[in-house]
């Protein structure tokens, strides 16, 4: 009884922690919004945006974690491949899709990570996934579509495609694909003989200077335009300094929302959390509603309806996946690879 018990805990917090951190991410969208549309650049919001939230790592961590210094050093390999691919990297090609693309556009091909992740495993594990996770993962894409606006009473919205912007934004999803694939990788303390894991606030902290310290030098360097102003910014009707959202910026979506993530990656499946991870779409326009006016349609709702239930089937898809590999463990269970579980 006790396994059971404690996988299915670790699913519970897992999954909490998922949304936890969609929530936090999709809280980004009009925070970045309010400095653009200040005069900053797109590599200068994101500059501010990773530096402020591994300074407010490098504080927390050494209070709650005194040996990520060292434990990073450790496993530098890992954390600097963390820091330009899902972090720095993801950032920038978004950003750089938007200048050619809809957000709404850009946004569907960044959340094509899923499909990725599942046919990622699929290749490296020779193992299809079942019937009801394709379906679950065609259900949450097609809900997105309707989220973001893409389809109206008439079919699909006619879009700007641009070539270009496909490629960048096609890159952001491989770097999203790459976020879930390399956190499930991360255990908590304790739970590896040796005490050789990889804490998730070691990984979220480095991971973060890489990232703000990559993105900060193709800045300084020309490749990328970085332009700051001190002009007030509008945040939810309001007119306030630009440090408000910097500040919103480097915590909400940034240091809290990495740090969650990396947590509930390692306790779901990587599969499943990556479907949990559209769900940030359904918090982005949510945000959009509350901070900056931007209606809710009826399709939007019927769309993150449809996501709901593509997660749903994806979580039923898992279990029958995981059953068939063990034939006597009950599911949800551990992440695959991993030697033993926590509480």
């Amino acid at each position: 009884m006790t396994a059971p018990t404690t996988t299915t805990s670790r699913f519970r917090s897992g999954l909490l922690f998922a949304i936890g951190s969609a929530f936090a991410f999709g809280c980004s969208g009009p925070f970045a919004k309010a400095l653009m549309t200040a005069g900053w650049s797109p590599t200068a919001a994101v500059t501010a945006r990773l530096a402020g939230g591994a300074v407010a790592m490098a504080v927390f961590a050494t209070v709650a974690h005194p040996g990520w210094l060292r434990e990073a050093r450790h496993h530098l390999r890992t954390v600097v491949a963390y820091g330009l691919i899902p972090i720095a990297g993801a950032q920038l090609f978004y950003f750089n899709a938007v200048a050619h693309l809809s957000v709404g556009v850009a946004l569907l091909l960044e959340y094509t990570a899923p499909i990725l992740v599942v046919g990622w495993l699929w290749a490296t594990t020779r193992r299809r996934p079942t019937t009801l996770t394709l379906g679950g993962v065609a259900l949450a894409v097609a809900g997105i579509t309707a989220v973001l606006g893409l389809v109206g009473p008439h079919g699909f919205s006619a879009v700007d495609i641009n070539l270009v912007g496909v490629g960048w934004a096609s890159a952001a999803a491989v770097c999203a694909a790459c976020y879930f694939l390399m956190s499930e990788k991360v255990t908590g303390p304790g739970t590896e003989s040796g005490g050789s894991a990889l804490h998730p606030i070691t990984l979220a902290t480095a991971g973060l200077i890489v990232g703000a310290a990559t993105v900060a030098l193709l800045g300084v360097s020309g490749l990328m335009p970085l332009t700051f102003t001190a002009n007030d910014t509008v945040v939810a009707g309001s007119t306030t300094s630009w440090v408000l959202p910097v500040v919103a910026l480097a915590l909400l979506p940034t240091a809290i929302a990495y740090t969650l993530g990396i947590v509930g990656i390692a306790r779901l499946r990587p599969r499943f959390a990556s479907l949990v991870g559209l769900s940030e779409v359904l918090f982005a326009v949510l945000t959009g509603w509350v901070l900056l006016g931007e209606a809710v349609t009826a399709a939007q709702a019927v769309g993150g309806l449809i996501v709901l239930a593509g997660l749903a089937l994806a979580r039923l898809g898992d279990r029958d996946d995981h059953l068939d590999e063990t034939n006597t463990a009950t599911w949800p269970d551990a992440p695959l690879g991993e030697l033993t579980s926590s509480g």
